[in-house]
């Protein structure tokens, strides 16, 4: 991409949510500003403030996120001669980009996000992690290049940029917005594993892609599948346990989080730092659980009970944080704010083991429709539209002619028709706005993978993701996700299906590989997943929430409200409709 000579002249920014230290960097001859808030996790001294440059200061960086394999990569750099002023990560990306150029950026394991301004070279790069587990976002018009961690700040830098009319119409189906597109118009997000290069005298700019895990489906020895897996886990969670600052695991009670946290105290020379949530609502409470695990390595263990007056009481807190809208994340919240009341900076979490080990229910039901993947009947499922049984409504989906369908019939909230009515757009609209928004890798794989690069690129990635990172830095935590570990996922995805999936056994292969470490009564419980008692909670403050909401004397919106408090319809389709209506640009 070319841009106009009258871009040449540039303010950007990086704007991290971090309370220990702020900077700025400004080259005015350029035009070039940098900013920072950091959240101090590695190297807690003033050596750690950024931006940060090399010792002749050629090279600039504002950075969030990171590098697990730091250590590793410093001795290397030290042992080519260079030298260090501070034991962050930061500097080591410096002179790994010194030595190594753009090839640095795939040796890096971990989650980041980060500019680097090359000074000499008139080099701009904007680069994310290869599972895109930091937000990167960026637009570029006649006023510059802006970028941020947060949708919210470069609107804030740049206030001329409009609202992305399409962005409802993506919410109302998918409950989240995904990639690459946000609420605003012509700010997008760095796609994961690349980076974005402006020259600076040219005005050239080109995004690369540094980094991709792919789906091989080669590997089938389960044995020693399952050996490696284990070796692997335990280095992803060791490695994620670095840190300067105090760091502990949340502890949901699920297999995810009791694997995490039983591992992570093989590694703790003290108490393992554990937390938990419960409710008063006895069905929702997973304390049992928790307690199993918390006794087992006898952790340094804390529970945090919610009811719903703090779920009410949070809510303007919770919308404020909500940088995208999102139908979930209120339990991220939750988890984060109780962190820091427990002095941790730093929190374990179980994200990305659902969607690359099979623990989802979408990963058995794709028997049932695999066979819809022959798309030369797409135009039959028009009639389902208008089915007053939702469950069949569900198969009007696959007149899109997408993959997406897929998606959309597991985890879709409003129908394509509902979508046009609730929206009063044309169903011509959604549907070209959906043509972008495609699953591309989706030709040679069998149906377990098929599933898990669903699962992994458009809800782990555009929701789970997301709403971890915009509720955590809301409240200065740092949540990290060692099943994202690169090396691991890079293996995980190498296998065959037939030794990954079984409906037998929960996420089959990963509990095998770990068989008599995690005890029975964690891995045959009915899975529960990291959810609150919302559905009741907000069915008890139905008339406050309908208050929110648009066009509530609608027809149709009196229906799905009727039909919430009738127990008819999921809870998330009334909650759709309440942040279509309350989330703020």
């Amino acid at each position: 991409m070319i841009l106009e000579k009258r871009f040449l002249r540039l303010w950007i920014f990086f704007l991290t949510e971090g309370p220990d230290d702020v900077g700025t960097f400004i080259d005015e001859d350029k035009h070039i500003l940098l900013g920072n808030r950091r959240l101090s996790i590695i190297d807690l001294s003033s050596s750690g403030h950024q931006p940060m440059s090399n010792i002749d200061e050629s090279i600039w960086i504002t950075y969030n996120g990171e590098i697990y394999n730091f250590k590793e990569i410093r001795a290397d750099l030290i042992q080519r001669g260079y030298k260090f002023r501070s034991n962050t990560d930061t500097e080591v990306i410096i002179n790994s980009y010194i030595e190594w150029g753009t090839d640095s950026f795939d040796k890096f394991e971990g989650m980041f996000a980060f500019c680097l301004y090359d000074k000499l070279n008139n080099y701009v790069f904007l680069v994310r992690d290869y599972a895109g587990i930091k937000p990167l976002y960026y637009s570029i018009s006649d006023k510059g290049l802006f970028f941020a961690s947060e949708v919210k700040a470069i609107k804030i830098l740049n206030n001329s940029i409009n609202e992305n009319e399409d962005w409802r119409s993506f919410f109302a189906l998918f409950g989240s917005i995904p990639e690459p597109y946000t609420t605003l118009k012509d700010v997008y997000e760095i796609p994961k594993g690349s980076f974005l290069k402006l020259n600076l005298k040219s005005g050239h700019y080109t995004i690369e892609q540094f980094s991709k895990i792919k789906f091989k489906n080669d590997f089938v020895e389960i044995e020693e599948a399952r050996k490696e897996i284990r070796e692997l886990f335990l280095k992803a969670v060791e490695s994620h346990l670095i840190s300067d600052a105090p760091i502990g695991v949340f502890l949901s009670g699920g297999i995810d989080s009791s694997l995490i946290t039983l591992v992570a105290a093989r590694f703790k020379e003290t108490n393992l730092k554990t937390l938990s949530v419960v409710f008063e609502e006895a069905e929702y409470s997973e304390e049992k659980y928790q307690k199993i695990i918390a006794n087992k390595i006898r952790s340094d263990h804390r529970s945090y009970l919610i009811r719903e007056k703090d779920f009410l009481n949070e809510l303007d807190n919770i919308f404020e944080a909500m940088d995208q809208p999102t139908i979930d994340g209120i339990n991220t919240y939750f988890i984060s704010k109780f962190a820091k009341e427990a002095g941790l900076k730093v929190v374990l979490s179980g994200i990305g083991s659902d969607e690359i080990f099979g623990g989802y229910p979408s990963f058995y039901r794709i028997n049932e429709i695999w066979f819809l993947k022959n798309r030369k009947f797409k135009n039959v499922f028009n009639i389902f539209e208008n089915f007053k049984n939702k469950k069949i409504e569900k198969f009007s989906y696959f007149s899109i002619p997408n993959m997406i369908s897929f998606y959309l019939f597991f985890r879709g909230i409003f129908s394509i028709n509902d979508t046009a009515r609730i929206l009063d757009i044309s169903k011509k609209k959604i549907l070209d706005n959906l043509e972008n928004v495609y699953i591309k890798d989706d030709a040679n794989l069998s149906k377990g993978n098929f599933v898990s690069y669903m699962e992994t690129n458009f809800y782990m990635q555009n929701q789970l993701l997301k709403d971890t990172d915009f509720m955590s830095m809301k409240n200065s935590v740092e949540i990290r996700v060692p099943f994202l570990d690169k090396k691991l996922m890079n293996f995980v995805f190498s296998l065959d299906d037939k030794i990954k999936f079984k409906r037998s056994i929960p996420k089959f292969l990963l509990t095998t590989s770990f068989k008599n470490f995690i005890p029975d009564e964690i891995v045959f419980r009915k899975k529960q997943g990291f959810t609150f008692p919302f559905e009741l909670w907000i069915r008890n403050n139905i008339d406050l929430f309908s208050q929110f909401l648009d066009n509530k004397n609608d027809p149709l919106i009196e229906g799905i409200i009727s039909n919430f408090k009738d127990k008819k319809i999921h809870w998330s389709k009334f909650w759709n409709l309440v942040i279509l209506s309350k989330y703020k640009i």
